[in-house]
């Protein structure tokens, strides 16, 4: 047997240059990295290039003056957000409706799923599939009209309600049924394009699993409690996490396509008072800080949930 080298150099020799090797293999198969390009000059343009802008949070900025010669305002943005009448209420309606909207709407496509999975004829499983896919594709302005055409004092739902002796409801009026009929009407828009990927999760779980609970003599309701949810359980964690990301976040243009002046104390919303306030009245800076303030809530939110998955399920985004 041959020894070693002692020189350094000669040891170097006999190991393999990481740099060199990364070369060849882009070298190699530089097509697939050809088409990586598109994908990251889009995130660098488009994500990394706009946190420039992100400095006139702290800023009075001024269009004219441009973001490096406008003069420094520190947190006076945030302290001003923060004391402002509205701040509670831009909050609670922005976390009452993501939080009903993840405790109501997030087990529906499971359940979806699970029930497409159960239906033993293809005729009624695809039937139900394409029932369920087809509002989906639906405009969120046309969601929005059928909502005003059915919910109207003169629609059918206020007139079923007044053949049964009851008195017409100012359903998009309200303040009280805004938050219902919003996500409601998410679930039924979305509830199908959100299961498909939990049906394709339950396709990859073993059959054998079924049979051998079936011969232990588990009941239809047991199969899918100790087979079907303990297969699909990453693919929920996963889904929640990213959920979770951006719970901050709410559907914007519907939410200003409904609101009107006699819901806005249930309809107003960051995101919609970001608009109105930055975009129509021209105060940059200060819808930037709430905006950065509401993405530091996410980031805060998804690095939480993230850390509290690995450690409970061993499932997390990283």
């Amino acid at each position: 047997m041959k020894s070693l080298p002692e020189d350094a150099a000669d040891v170097s020799l006999i190991q393999p240059r990481r740099g060199s090797g990364l070369i060849r293999n882009i070298a190699k198969r530089y097509d697939l990295y050809l088409m990586l390009l598109l994908p990251i000059a889009w995130y660098l343009i488009f994500h990394y290039g706009p946190l420039y802008g992100l400095q006139i949070a702290f800023k009075n900025f001024n269009p004219a003056k441009g973001i490096m010669g406008s003069p420094w305002e520190g947190f006076g943005h945030f302290v001003r957000f923060f004391d402002s009448y509205y701040f509670w209420r831009l909050l609670w309606n922005t976390v009452s409706i993501n939080l009903f909207s993840l405790l109501i709407a997030f087990p529906i496509p499971i359940m979806l799923a699970l029930l497409v999975n159960e239906i033993r004829s293809k005729t009624y499983s695809k039937w139900l599939q394409n029932i369920t896919y087809i509002p989906h594709f639906i405009s969120v302005v046309v969601i929005v009209g059928i909502l005003n055409v059915f919910l109207s004092p003169t629609g059918p739902i206020n007139m079923l309600i007044e053949a049964f002796g009851g008195s017409s409801v100012r359903f998009l009026e309200s303040a009280g049924w805004f938050k219902t009929i919003f996500i409601g009407s998410n679930i039924w828009q979305n509830m199908g394009w959100q299961s498909i990927i939990y049906i394709a999760a339950l396709s990859g779980v073993n059959p054998q699993l079924y049979e051998a609970a079936k011969m232990d003599g588990a009941s239809r309701l047991r199969r899918i409690w100790h087979v079907s949810l303990p297969g699909i359980a990453p693919v929920i964690v996963i889904l929640l996490i990213l959920d979770i990301g951006h719970f901050m976040n709410v559907g914007f243009e519907k939410i200003l396509l409904m609101q009107n002046n006699l819901n806005l104390e249930s309809s107003d919303v960051i995101s919609t008072f970001v608009y109105t306030t930055g975009i129509l009245k021209g105060e940059y800076s200060y819808t930037a800080a709430i905006g950065l303030f509401n993405s530091v809530i996410n980031l805060i939110l998804l690095l939480l949930v993230n850390r509290f998955a690995r450690k409970t399920s061993e499932t997390s985004l990283w």
